[in-house]
C-alpha cells in the first residue's frame, strides 16, 4: 500500500495483513469476546469503533485527521501513565464495511515504540445473532525501551486488547 506524498511511509512491510492472516516475525495476538446480540447492537457497536470509541475509551486517543476512520487518516494516541508517557503516530490501512464485519486497523509510523498494525472491529454471527468485540494485532518492538520491556509489553498489550472491547456497547 503506498502513501500520499509527503506521508511517512508506514514501519512495516505488511500492511494489511491483520485483514486474514497474521505475518511471522511478529508477536500476534487476537481477543474476540462476546458483547451481545442482535443486529442494532452489531450496527451500534460498529459505528462507534470507527469513530475511535475504542481508543478514546481506553483514554489513549490523542487526536484524528477526520471524525471518523477512512483509509489514509493519520492519528496519534498517547501511551503512558500520568506525565509519563510518548505519543504514538498511526495511519488508518483499511476500514472494514461488510455485511457482517465493521471496524478499522491501523498501522505503526516512524515514532511508535512498536512495528505493526492493529485491527479493532465488530462482528456479527448471523447463526445465533452474537455480536463479538475484536481486537487484532501484530508486533515487535520498535523502541529499545519496548525491546526492554519483553513479556511485560506483552501483557500490557493484551490488557489494553481487553479495555478496548469493555468500551463497547452491550446487550444482555
Amino acid at each position: 500500500m503506498g502513501h500520499a506524498l509527503g506521508d511517512p511511509p508506514f514501519t512495516y512491510a505488511e500492511v494489511g495483513a491483520t485483514k486474514d492472516g497474521l505475518p511471522e516475525g511478529y508477536h500476534g495476538f487476537r481477543l474476540r469476546r462476546r458483547i451481545g446480540h442482535g443486529r442494532a447492537l452489531f450496527e451500534q457497536a460498529g459505528a462507534e469503533i470507527v469513530a475511535y470509541r475504542m481508543q478514546k475509551g481506553a483514554g489513549i486517543f490523542q487526536e484524528a485527521d477526520t471524525p471518523t476512520a477512512q483509509p489514509g487518516t493519520r492519528l496519534t494516541v498517547r501511551l503512558g501513565v500520568g506525565p509519563v508517557g510518548i505519543t504514538a503516530p498511526c495511519r488508518v490501512v483499511y476500514v472494514l464495511d461488510e455485511p457482517d464485519r465493521r471496524g478499522f486497523a491501523y498501522g505503526t509510523l516512524p515514532g511508535h515504540p512498536e512495528i505493526g498494525e492493529e485491527l479493532f472491529a465488530a462482528e456479527f454471527d448471523p447463526t445465533d445473532d452474537a455480536v463479538y468485540g475484536v481486537v487484532t494485532a501484530f508486533s515487535r518492538p520498535g523502541a529499545w525501551y519496548v525491546r526492554l520491556g519483553g513479556p511485560a509489553v506483552r501483557a500490557i498489550q493484551h490488557y489494553i486488547a481487553g479495555k478496548y472491547i469493555g468500551t463497547l456497547p452491550t446487550s444482555a
